[in-house]
């Protein structure tokens, strides 16, 4: 198939709201046109979207410290830090619940959760952590889970819903295996609300580019089912690149900070910021909750 002919299948196939085949996937990643190539995610992420983008404040706790008061704006709590032994894990979503009222507490990684805690079978440890009030997982990291189906199995068994799909650090030329692997969990889990296809971990000796973050995300929301949110995170990733993915089929930005103070010292707040960001190219900004529901 010539690279115009594969462009207009695909094109055709958005149109139509048809899953691209694998193999038109593959083609598709290889092709030097990464422009054409958002263009394409920008069709596929407006025919279900609209001009809609969702956005989440986040209040960060550090798991290991008594939290505080989150502030009045945000929508989720999430837990980080090291992920030691399930009672410590339960006793800070305890103290965060506490302090944290009606909003959803989120924390770690399932793969830590998965590592940690040898003994007690998974379904036992995600149980005691649903009961103990975590309401959401922070990471599904795919290149990190050895069995991705069974694990994330047991996580929606548990109760867990609102789930995302994360990369933790695999490089570029592994990503889009990983993509295609949350196509197919996605298709399965209805739990399975997002995926945030660039790595959480950052390098600083060899860092991401842009050229390849902004075709990871074209081939995310490619790849993965039209209901899949496909996610930027805000704070890791910075206004510049979070804008950019938005017009290559991105269309959720995650890990907003709730507080309302000025951004990076500026005389904007962070959700100015962020509205502003998103209207300027060209959408509606929408808040959500941390289960994916516009407010």
């Amino acid at each position: 198939m010539t690279t115009g002919d594969l462009v207009q299948t695909a094109a055709r196939r958005i149109g139509a709201g048809e899953p691209i085949p694998e193999a038109e996937l593959r083609e598709l990643a290889a092709l030097r046109d990464v422009l054409g190539l958002g263009m394409l995610a920008d069709s596929a992420r407006r025919r279900v979207r609209g001009s809609r983008v969702s956005y989440l404040r986040v209040a960060d706790v550090a798991g290991d410290r008594e939290p505080s008061q989150p502030p009045p704006a945000a929508r989720e709590v999430r837990l980080t830090g090291p992920f030691t032994s399930n009672e410590a894990a339960c006793a800070a979503v305890r103290a965060a619940k506490a302090v944290a009222g009606s909003v959803p507490v989120s924390g770690w990684s399932l793969a830590d959760l998965a590592d940690v805690g040898a003994g007690a079978p998974l379904e036992e440890r995600l149980a005691s952590l649903r009961e103990a009030g975590l309401d959401l997982l922070s990471e599904v990291p795919l290149d990190r889970l050895a069995s991705p189906e069974e694990t994330l199995d047991r996580a929606a068994a548990a109760g867990f819903t609102g789930i995302r799909l994360t990369v933790d650090r695999a490089p570029a030329s592994a990503r889009l295996d990983l993509l295609l692997l949350a196509r197919r969990l996605a298709s399965r889990t209805p739990a399975v609300a997002a995926v945030n296809p660039l790595p959480m971990v950052l390098s600083p000796f060899r860092p991401t580019t842009g050229y390849e973050d902004v075709r990871m995300v074209a081939l995310a929301r490619l790849a993965v089912p039209a209901t899949v949110a496909v996610q930027v995170d805000w704070r890791r990733y910075g206004p510049k690149l979070a804008q950019v993915a938005l017009t290559f089929g991105a269309d959720d930005l995650d890990h907003v900070s709730a507080d309302d103070g000025a951004a990076e010292g500026g005389r904007r707040t962070v959700l100015a910021d962020v509205r502003r960001n998103i209207e300027a190219a060209g959408f509606e900004a929408i808040e959500r909750d941390a289960f994916y529901r516009c407010l």
